[in-house]
């Protein structure tokens, strides 16, 4: 009876040491690949300038599974940015500002890592319920080191894209208390600049576009 316990246990040992780290991997944050801005509902293209830029919601229960935390049920709106370069020039994204415009005319930036960690760490902020279910943890009083690796590792932090590339990340909007944020709002872009520092004209991407897309789907 010993060995044949010994050699039971042995393999459950070896599974157990080989599925370890598959499943740490697999609760690892994976930022989505990146297509060209101007194959998005939602973008402005530039042709001139061979510039687009796009903006992809991460509004729905399906598109939010890529994140371990819930950021709707904190009152947060994960929007993927993408500026794809098809020019042979650099461009400079230093000092970009960007807008969300809702239709009820409030102006909201993206939310910074600090602000995320301040609402996420304060249980008494969740009081705007998640539209859709989400089985993801919920975050009790503090923010883990995971946690915070992977708000920084998700964050659009470009400063300047390549010719012929693209830059993705995402950007946070705190739409706490505001009704369907994304309906008739635009995107608004300023502050990018060709290989000489002379700033490109606005871009302006409507919102509206990715709705309307994910009406037909």
């Amino acid at each position: 009876m010993r060995s044949s316990r010994s050699t039971y246990a042995i393999p459950c040992a070896l599974c157990l040491a080989l599925l370890t780290p598959l499943l740490l991997l697999a609760k690892t944050f994976v930022k989505p690949v990146a297509h060209p801005a101007g194959t998005y509902p939602a973008h402005d293209s530039h042709t001139d300038d061979k510039v687009a830029i796009a903006a992809d919601p991460y509004d729905t229960g399906e598109k939010a599974k890529v994140f371990s935390m819930d950021f709707p049920q904190h009152g947060f709106l994960p929007v993927f940015f993408v500026v794809t370069n098809d020019g042979d020039r650099p461009i400079s994204i230093a000092n970009m500002e960007i807008t969300l415009m809702t239709r009820n005319h409030s102006k909201l930036t993206p939310t910074s890592s600090e602000d995320i960690y301040r609402r996420l760490s304060n249980p008494q902020a969740n009081t705007h319920p998640t539209p859709f279910p989400i089985p993801h943890k919920k975050v009790k009083g503090t923010v883990s080191q995971k946690d915070m690796d992977e708000i920084e590792s998700a964050q659009f932090a470009a400063r300047a894209v390549e010719p012929h590339t693209t830059q993705s990340g995402f950007l946070f909007f705190d739409v706490g208390g505001i009704s369907e944020p994304l309906a008739d709002a635009n995107l608004d872009v300023t502050g990018v600049a060709d290989a000489n520092g002379k700033e490109l004209l606005f871009f302006e991407i409507s919102m509206q576009k990715y709705l309307s897309a994910q009406s037909k789907q």
